[in-house]
């Protein structure tokens, strides 16, 4: 067998995975889908398994590597926060079930339990090889909780999944295009008037790419984590840009987490 038939062989098994997955998805997104518990439960671990081949099938340089999981709500209110809390409850209890660790970054909450941002490492064997295909736009139709009228309601949520690079070796980024700045961390009631500036924002100049961190005790130890992030978020702008430029096609994280962007929906009225 040539290499070319090779090649043409891997992706139309590809692409047959990919459309197993996605006629599953769209079975998940019925509201009769749990009418029968065992037999959703059944197509959501055929789900998985058929995303574990896929993922295997299409493995990456860094996919053994840690991966960085953040939660941005999108269009939709204080939905859209509760949304993102619904996301990051799921992945929680996703990564207990897979024997991973979850690691807190940083959280922006609001006041009615949900979050404007979260990001969370997620730490075991191939996290980012396994977590990588959740980035892009996720959507929610259901009653909202919020409405006096009890009115259907959408809202979305942007999940961002990039590779932890521990070490300065894995992914070189010039000192001189970061602007790193240092505040107060973040807490209730005033809490840190006191304290030492230990929360770390950097940004990528070039790019405008930008994180914050503030939930270890120390500087440093923010630091570390921040850089840890920044490294993470360019090396996804520039795969993305290179599979833009290889393939002619865009596979990246969306800038708009609206309508007509989502990768997945969840639908919990008609």
């Amino acid at each position: 067998m040539t290499d070319q038939e090779i090649k043409n062989n891997k992706s139309n098994k590809t692409k047959e995975l990919e459309a197993q997955i996605a006629a599953i998805e769209i079975e998940m997104s019925s509201p009769m889908f749990w009418e029968n518990k065992d037999n959703a439960q059944e197509r959501i671990q055929e789900h998985q398994n058929l995303k574990d081949e896929l993922e295997r099938g299409d493995a990456g340089p860094y996919d053994s590597k840690n991966a960085i999981v953040t939660i941005f709500s999108g269009a939709g209110g204080d939905d859209a926060e509760d949304f993102s809390r619904i996301l990051f409850e799921m992945y929680s209890k996703y990564i207990i079930r897979k024997k991973w660790k979850a690691v807190l970054v940083h959280s922006h909450p609001n006041d009615h339990g949900g979050f404007r941002n979260i990001s969370f490492k997620v730490v075991g064997k191939n996290t980012y090889g396994s977590l990588k295909k959740e980035s892009g736009v996720h959507r929610l139709v259901r009653i909202s909780p919020f409405n006096a009228k009890q009115l259907r309601h959408t809202s979305f949520s942007l999940v961002e999944v990039i590779p932890e690079f521990e070490k300065p070796t894995d992914f070189e980024i010039p000192e001189d295009e970061l602007d790193i700045s240092f505040t107060r961390s973040g807490g209730p009631g005033g809490q840190n008037v006191n304290k030492r500036e230990t929360a770390v924002r950097i940004v990528h100049t070039p790019t405008g790419i930008a994180v914050h961190t503030d939930t270890e005790r120390s500087q440093a130890d923010n630091k570390s984590q921040a850089l840890a992030l920044i490294k993470g978020k360019l090396f996804k702008a520039l795969e993305e840009e290179r599979i833009k430029k290889e393939e002619g096609m865009y596979i990246s994280k969306t800038t708009e987490a609206e309508w007509g962007n989502q990768i997945r929906s969840y639908v919990t009225h008609p």
